[in-house]
């Protein structure tokens, strides 16, 4: 039963999210260090006041194990983020990070010595052979929209390399996270808003970094088109109202993620998170129009038949027409 409502928290939290994303980079595209870190402040100070009771509550889990925990994680989102800079396509950007789920079974078989069914290899390599072809496709795309000159190609297509590479070892590591943040509840217990609130409140000094750019687009934002809110009679600039929908959407997007860490496997974690990224690949390509070829939906379509090939939705589908024969035939 928790399981079912944290993924609903996710699909409709994180799928929401990318709607008021999308709306604030459109008017603002250096947006995402004012947007993350009005993010992080709403769940910790939300952590601070109803998890650690205004701090008088300690951590169940040593705060040591959070600090590694927060700095994979601080890592992971700064290389993804950056990795745009290196001719990554949003669509790319987005069937790429679905790897998770080949990363993290790779390191679970290494790290955590586990073994799986034939089926569940069969559905990794179908992800992979998936986004293989949409890399494929869009390192062609690069060197397509680069023809000017050789050398200005090269450039090009070597930023691109770069920027793949950093996406890889992105994936690798936030594979590792899961497995450690898995083994972590393994020895302590599940604590999914304890690890909520410090994933979210330690990494905060770290925005000291980037305060100049905070202030600049807070600036911005508060000379955006005003808009009467209906209940409270006030008139709020426009890109201050999409920011606070993306604070509260990615709230229960992140909040569905780590209920599901405490009731699931970190395999079973990074799956759903792949079909979440899927449907807002999707959302991207139709809404935003963003390019996407042939080629690209037919490794879209692999790495969706891989996800669904892992979840056994067939063999659950069966099981449950066969049930009733099942309860006849014990019952006699």
């Amino acid at each position: 039963m928790a399981a079912g409502f944290a993924i609903a928290l996710v699909f409709i939290g994180c799928c929401s999210n990318v709607v008021s994303l999308e709306l604030l980079v459109r008017d603002s595209p250096g947006c995402g260090n004012i947007v993350t870190f009005a993010q992080f402040i709403f769940i910790a100070l939300e952590g601070f006041i109803f998890e650690t009771n205004f701090g008088r509550k300690k951590p169940t889990i040593p705060i040591r194990n959070y600090v590694i925990m927060v700095t994979m994680f601080f890592t992971v989102s700064v290389i993804n983020n950056y990795a745009l800079n290196f001719n990554i396509a949003m669509p790319l950007h987005m069937i790429f990070r679905s790897g998770s789920l080949i990363a993290n079974m790779i390191l679970g078989i290494i790290i955590l010595k586990k073994r799986y069914s034939a089926s569940k290899y069969l559905s990794i390599a179908l992800v992979s052979a998936g986004i293989f072809i949409c890399t494929i496709m869009s390192a062609k795309q690069v060197n397509v929209a680069n023809e000017g000159s050789e050398e200005q190609g090269f450039y090009a297509f070597m930023r691109w390399l770069i920027g793949i590479a950093m996406l890889t070892f992105a994936l690798l590591m936030s594979a590792r996270m899961g497995i450690f943040q898995e083994t972590l509840y393994k020895q302590y217990g599940k604590h999914s808003k304890e690890a909520l609130f410090y994933n979210h409140c330690l990494p905060l000094p770290g925005f000291l970094l980037f305060s100049t750019n905070i202030y600049n687009h807070c600036v911005h934002f508060s000379q955006s088109t005003p808009v009467a809110v209906p209940v409270v009679g006030l008139t709020v600039p426009i890109m201050w109202i999409y920011l606070l929908v993306n604070v509260i959407t990615q709230y229960v997007c992140i909040r569905g993620v780590f209920i599901l860490t405490t009731e699931c496997a970190s395999l079973t974690v990074t799956l759903v998170v792949t079909l979440r990224k899927f449907l807002s690949l999707i959302f991207s390509i139709l809404y935003f129009q963003n390019p996407f070829t042939a080629w690209h939906w037919v490794g879209t379509a692999v790495v969706f038949l891989g996800t669904l090939l892992y979840t056994e939705v067939w063999s659950s589908v069966q099981a449950s027409l066969r049930g009733p024969d099942v309860k006849e035939k014990k019952a006699e």
